[in-house]
């Protein structure tokens, strides 16, 4: 079960979040290395209805994924902070930014069951013990 609230670096966007979370990972794809200026993102997978969005209003932009499918960013307009994803990959899902929670030991809790992407993962950083490496999404 995952219930709390996050947001935005600037806080002019914040959402929250209360129900079932379907999935943690780590993404080593171009565009998740592009959205957080990072090696990868790390994720949290969670049911449309679980999600909610309180305060402020997200730009968005869309692109076709590395999955091929489309997926959206949602980000705010004023400090450029990714928050969520939606997209075809994960229908009826939201992904959330997990360093984008309020809470801080979410993200000792969101371990990754599952990296995607993984052969595109750079030399220095180690597959974590016990997820799965999956080559794309699927």
């Amino acid at each position: 079960m995952v219930s709390g609230e996050g947001g935005c670096f600037c806080g002019n966007i914040r959402y929250s979040v209360n129900g079932e979370g379907l999935a943690t990972a780590l993404c080593h794809c171009t565009d998740c290395r592009k959205i957080t200026g990072s090696t990868y993102s790390t994720n949290l997978v969670v049911k449309e209805e679980s999600f909610k969005w309180l305060s402020g209003t997200p730009k968005t932009i869309s692109k076709t994924a590395d999955s091929g499918k489309e997926i959206t960013s949602h980000f705010c307009g004023g400090c450029g902070s990714t928050l969520t994803r939606t997209g075809g990959s994960f229908p009826n899902q939201v992904i959330i930014k997990v360093g984008t929670l309020d809470d801080f030991d979410a993200l000792n809790e969101a371990k990754p069951v599952v990296e995607f992407f993984a052969p595109e993962r750079v030399d220095w950083v180690n597959a974590v013990p016990g997820a799965g490496q999956n080559k794309t999404m699927a």
